[in-house]
């Protein structure tokens, strides 16, 4: 990402927050073109159909008959808003998209790193994704299978069934800072997709990451910074570590998408380690000019 694009990229969303929210106003930057939408504005829900209708709606994602894994983070024990987890009202209008879309099934799940149940529940995902017609699924050790990655960190690793034999995969991670990542995002997110010991993968981290994102290639990435934690991450657990920002950052190139969010946090995606090595793996650009068409409710 070139400085220029870096610094419009941080004026576009300070500047959305004084838009007015009585409708939406598109501010195309090569609109035609473009393959990342980002939506500023209130409700969650509005401002992720918003972002995903941008990009031209779920049907051009999601086909009937579609079996569909949404992986949302589902991390920790902790309520909606301390950031932690991916919004539930996020993840609840990706499944209302896809059913809308004709997808057979919508499968909602994640491996935590805290107790399942009760990141399941205290998230409030486990609620708001069956209300919006999605099925619950809680991963079982037998279900991950041993599969063969590229080898720049790991050359095999476990990882879910239902993930790798799905139709389509979408990717909903939530935008945090992380001790060991510097930050988690899109491609982090994957690591809730695996089985086995975590602490192998730290070995080398970035590396690892990239690793499972060449292997799981989703057909659209809704990244949640309705609010990011900027601080003591991933799990936080204070509302001091929470900027609220209101947007919703949708794509189809996972590189793309997670270099956007970084400006987020005031890093260039060159900072974070895993961005720019997915992008030397050919998994997607870091350059957003040209590609981003900027949203407000």
């Amino acid at each position: 990402m070139e400085r220029r694009e870096f610094i419009r990229t941080l004026l576009m969303l300070s500047a959305a927050a004084f838009l007015p929210w009585n409708g939406l106003i598109g501010a195309a930057e090569g609109a035609a073109a473009a393959d990342l939408a980002v939506c500023r504005g209130a409700p969650p829900e509005k401002a992720t159909r918003a972002a995903v209708e941008a990009l031209g709606g779920m049907r051009r994602f999601v086909g009937p008959g579609d079996v569909v894994v949404v992986k949302p983070n589902i991390g920790w024990d902790r309520a909606p808003e301390f950031g932690a987890n991916t919004h539930p009202r996020v993840v609840a209008e990706v499944v209302r998209l896809c059913r809308e879309a004709g997808a057979k099934r919508v499968r909602v799940m994640d491996n935590p790193v805290a107790d399942p149940q009760r990141c399941y529940r205290h998230s409030g995902i486990a609620e708001a994704a069956a209300r919006a017609g999605g099925e619950v699924v809680f991963m079982e050790e037998r279900r991950f299978r041993e599969v063969r990655l590229s080898g720049l960190g790991l050359r095999s690793w476990p990882v879910y069934r239902d993930v790798l034999e799905a139709d389509k995969v979408i990717n909903l991670p939530v935008a945090k800072t992380h001790g060991s990542s510097v930050l988690t995002l899109g491609m982090k997110n994957w690591m809730g997709a695996a089985g086995g010991w975590r602490g192998r993968m730290h070995l080398r981290l970035h590396e690892s990451i990239v690793d499972l994102a060449l292997l799981i290639r989703p057909a659209l990435v809704v990244l949640d910074a309705t609010r990011i934690m900027v601080a003591n991450g991933p799990q936080g657990g204070a509302l001091g570590d929470v900027r609220r920002l209101d947007t919703v950052v949708a794509g189809t190139d996972q590189v793309a998408v997670d270099a956007f969010a970084a400006a987020l946090f005031g890093l260039r995606p060159q900072d974070v380690p895993y961005i720019a090595l997915a992008q030397q793996a050919g998994l997607g650009r870091m350059e957003l000019k040209g590609r981003v068409r900027h949203l407000s409710l």
